[in-house]
């Protein structure tokens, strides 16, 4: 049996800071952006923590010296559309050679069932580190149908990047993909009648393209 890997939450200054200005209500669509995007570059520093290197020797101005390099093909990070948009500008910025991939989900308000309706991903993902990003860690469906299909596609041990995510969430996802990795900026109450994080922040989408 797969051991269940806890989540790792990012217990910073900075990041709570900016995430208390993310989730007001009262914070404009281009100050939301421009905080999802400075979120997503500590997210990458944390969820990229356990990369392997290998050794590289280059020559500085002074001498020779034996660096490290990223070992393989490195990343690819899986934007969940449309919301993962919002966390994958800022990564990119962080590791612009990473490829990318894209799933696109609806989710039934009703049923809170998910359905796919795009599919887009690198021809060399099994040789590549998988890290899905998606601002949301709700029901979990919607992280589980997305990390079900990567690992059909070759993805071996994909790591998931939210902002925000609540026990329900987590332990759905666990129960379905016990060996992915959660990085999240924080684990909030639990959800309401309609599926949405409680405090959380509304709905990332919404906010991040400005329209509702």
């Amino acid at each position: 049996m797969t051991q269940t890997i806890s989540p790792i939450v990012l217990d910073h200054p900075l990041v709570r800071h900016k995430l208390t200005y993310l989730r007001d209500r009262n914070t404009s669509t281009a100050d939301f952006r421009r905080l999802t995007r400075e979120l997503s570059l500590l997210l990458a520093y944390e969820a990229t923590r356990t990369l392997s290197l290998v050794p590289y020797k280059i020559e500085t101005p002074s001498g020779a010296y034996q660096g490290e390099q990223l070992d393989g093909k490195k990343l690819c990070f899986v934007s969940i559309l449309r919301a993962g948009n919002g966390l994958l500008d800022g990564m990119l910025d962080l590791i612009p050679s990473a490829r990318v991939g894209h799933i696109g989900l609806r989710r039934d308000h009703e049923t809170l069932e998910v359905s796919e309706y795009y599919f887009n991903m690198p021809r060399d993902v099994p040789g590549r580190t998988c890290i899905v990003l998606d601002p949301m860690l709700a029901t979990g469906h919607s992280a589980s149908a997305a990390i079900t299909r990567i690992k059909e596609a070759g993805a071996h041990k994909p790591i998931f990047a939210c902002l925000l995510s609540v026990p329900e969430g987590i332990a759905y996802l666990q129960k379905h993909h016990p060996d992915v990795q959660i990085v999240t900026c924080s684990i909030d109450q639990k959800l309401d009648a309609h599926g949405y994080i409680v405090p959380g922040l509304g709905d990332a989408g919404d906010r991040l393209f400005g329209t509702r």
